[in-house]
């Protein structure tokens, strides 16, 4: 019981010892600490506003921010150690042989930040894109090194890892989707009058592109009706709704110009044999 006392006494005195020899050095790394995150926040704004300034792209100006930040802070944290009386050569040696083991560990992590760079020095698109990778298609509204973000026209938020997207086959639309629907009309109308209206139609729909004009024009004959193939662009957050108003602006056009949309039709024949 005496030995564990003095054992707690010791390391007492030597905590003691040490707040009395450094804590004015401890106080000085932690004011430098703390001044330099806070000017490493001024450094990232101050960074983000100049390249927004210059016309940077919103992805480039992030990551240069970023990049701005972290090295103050390291730079900050260096001389903290050093007021601390910590040589930083050692450390460096230490993270260095470290480095290799940590590397092969993070590979997944790291090929995505790879992948990211990447992606923020090409330009293969940028936020307010839409595009397609992987299957999946939305509007790109977040790129960072190790992911990048879509919305789709649900709302729905899609998180792709960066590694996914370098290399593959990318389908970059802008800020637009393509939208294709598909109208019947009787063989005795006048297609002419049909496109015409659609054309009409289709003009003032909320959400369609005003860049791009739509192409309307007859797609196939079939077996009872002419069939008319109707694509525009419309924005990618107001795909459905865009749809939805151009269905129903060409069934209302065509009701009032007098187009008619025929139902499907068969025709069966019964003939009659005569049994001796």
């Amino acid at each position: 019981m005496e030995q564990e006392i003095e054992q707690v006494v010791e390391i007492y005195t030597l905590i003691v010892e040490f707040f009395v020899e450094y804590s004015f050095q401890l106080l000085g790394a932690l004011i430098v600490l703390a001044f330099g995150v806070y000017i490493a926040r001024k450094v990232d704004r101050w960074v983000f506003a100049l390249c927004q300034r210059k016309s940077v792209d919103i992805t480039l100006s992030r990551f240069a921010a970023s990049a701005a930040r972290i090295i103050t802070i390291v730079m900050v944290a260096i001389i903290a150690l050093g007021k601390l009386g910590i040589s930083v050569t050692p450390f460096l040696a230490a993270v260095g042989a470290l480095s290799l083991g940590a590397g092969l560990a993070l590979q997944g992590l790291l090929s995505n930040y790879s992948a990211g760079l990447n992606i923020v020095l090409t330009q293969p698109f940028v936020v307010g894109d839409t595009i397609t990778v992987q299957g999946v298609t939305g509007l790109v509204s977040e790129v960072h090194l190790a992911h990048t973000a879509l919305i789709d026209e649900d709302g729905v938020i899609i998180t792709i890892p960066n590694k996914h997207i370098v290399g593959e086959v990318i389908h970059n639309s802008q800020a637009d989707s393509m939208i294709e629907l598909s109208v019947g009309i009787a063989y005795q109308n006048q297609p002419e009058i049909a496109i015409a209206l659609v054309q009409k139609a289709l003009k003032g729909i909320e959400g369609m592109s005003e860049a791009r004009q739509p192409l309307v024009g007859i797609d196939a004959f079939g077996d009872s009706s002419i069939e008319l193939g109707i694509r525009f662009w419309a924005k990618t957050e107001k795909l459905f709704d865009a749809r939805y108003r151009a269905n129903l602006a060409i069934y209302n056009a065509f009701g009032e110009g007098g187009i008619e949309i025929p139902y499907p039709q068969a025709e069966i024949k019964i003939t009659s044999r005569d049994t001796p």
